[in-house]
């Protein structure tokens, strides 16, 4: 996808009282807690940026988490307090074409997975006893279960994903029949053939679904039990489909990456109670 397109739709709603007082707080713990700047270059040469929130109590570890579609690694604010409060030093990248990452198309989570594997060897390069879990929310959550596929080492614990998608080619087909009335050919056919061209890679086989049929890590999947824009029916695929250890949390009727807001309770209790299984306090 190219760098210019709209970003996610996000469903707005008023917030509660203790959301308020929630993001109030949080805003400040902003001003307090000035990440520092990370550099590591992607396995074709692109230089990728990513910013490290060190907690101010010594840990091995870590937790990365990944952005969605067209935005970035500052934008994950709430989920990079929620980890450092939970002991855990943070790195929140900029995935490929979005933010200070280098980039003229956007991987949709494929490509991205290498580069979080990159992130994961710099990471066990400056820490070798590092524990890691990874966590992903829409294309960082489709990117996570890519990467749960591939060789992963020991230090990784877990995996997080939070409303990813099946395919590549099952999102955009979605997408294309919701919003255009449209069949797959010629339109995303077409598409599919630019993005082999400029990409290097087929969208069926960007695929979640078979990366975490390979996969060894534990994994908690999360989504709306609403989402309109990643569909529910998805999570119950990629979690089905998953060989690890696995857990699945729907939240009932949240929206497209809604889930934290509209059970924040639930969803932290479910987040706590995987986290505390693979991690040491």
């Amino acid at each position: 996808m190219d760098k210019n397109q709209d970003e996610e739709p996000v469903v707005p709603r008023e917030l509660k009282p203790e959301e308020r007082a929630y993001w109030k707080e949080l805003k400040e713990w902003e001003k307090q807690h000035i990440p520092e700047k990370a550099n590591v270059l992607s396995d074709n040469g692109l230089k990728l940026n990513g910013y490290i929130y060190k907690n101010e109590k010594p840990t091995n570890k870590w937790s990365i988490v990944v952005h969605g579609y067209n935005s970035q690694g500052l934008k994950m604010l709430g989920f990079v307090h929620e980890f450092y409060a939970r002991g855990f030093n943070v790195l929140a990248p900029d995935c490929r074409g979005h933010g200070l990452s280098e980039g003229n198309y956007i991987g949709m989570g494929w490509d991205d997975r290498k580069d979080i594997m990159v992130w994961i060897r710099e990471i066990i390069q400056f820490e070798n006893k590092a524990e890691i879990a990874l966590f992903g929310i829409s294309m960082g959550g489709a990117a996570v279960m890519m990467t749960s596929g591939e060789n992963l080492p020991k230090n990784v614990k877990c995996i997080i994903e939070d409303c990813g998608y099946t395919t590549v080619w099952d999102q955009f087909l979605f997408q294309l029949k919701k919003m255009y009335k449209l069949p797959s050919f010629p339109f995303l056919t077409s598409t599919n053939l630019v993005a082999k061209i400029r990409a290097g890679y087929d969208m069926k086989k960007a695929s979640a679904v078979e990366q975490v049929k390979k996969s060894k890590t534990p994994t908690l999947f999360i989504h709306g039990g609403s989402d309109e824009f990643v569909p529910t029916a998805m999570v119950y695929k990629v979690h089905g489909a998953a060989s690890c250890q696995k857990e699945l949390l729907v939240v009932d009727g949240a929206w497209h990456g809604g889930s934290s807001l509209m059970d924040y309770k639930g969803y932290f209790s479910a987040v706590d109670k995987f986290l505390n299984e693979y991690f040491l306090n």
